[in-house]
């Protein structure tokens, strides 16, 4: 599903310049710059912020109009709608996804067509060597690696944490 978040990263974020342009341009400004927000706002202005839904009626949620909405004066349901316009308008969206819903204070929920999930798991089985996931490339494998196994807790069972 690695393929499929990354694409609706991708078209959140086009939405997201499409709608809101002026904080495109933000982004060139130094964050001391902007009023009211932190030195981390340069990354984080147009941060969709998709996540895998912990729902059971939906497949992902983009949070970031929350997040949005204050240094773009406006408010979380009025981000959200921006949103959701923009992606009405993108082909690659509405192949991807059925028509996004807002709810709450500006959640953007996200359902994924079934003829898509049912291509992109296809797609997963017709590679019984990988399952779809790519090669690490010859840099990823010259990194060093630095393991830390410093006082694990011997009263508790081991897992993937320590």
């Amino acid at each position: 599903m690695l393929s499929v978040l990354k694409t609706l990263t991708e078209r959140l974020h086009v939405a997201l310049e499409q709608a809101f342009p002026e904080a495109e341009a933000a982004r060139q400004i130094e964050p001391t710059e902007l009023v009211g927000a932190g030195k981390q706002a340069r990354w984080w202005l147009l941060d969709p912020q998709v996540t895998a839904s912990k729902r059971e009626l939906l497949d992902f949620q983009a949070n970031g109009a929350l997040a949005l909405a204050k240094p773009l004066r406006q408010t979380p349901m009025g981000v959200a709608k921006a949103i959701v316009t923009q992606l009405a308008d993108d082909p690659v969206f509405t192949a991807l996804c059925l028509e996004p819903e807002i709810a709450g204070p500006g959640f953007i929920n996200l359902t994924l067509r079934p003829e898509a999930l049912a291509a992109e798991v296809a797609a997963r089985l017709a590679d019984p060597q990988r399952l779809g996931v790519p090669p690490v490339g010859p840099q990823a494998l010259a990194a060093p690696v630095i393991v830390d196994f410093s006082s694990p807790n011997i009263a508790k069972e081991m897992h993937v944490g320590h």
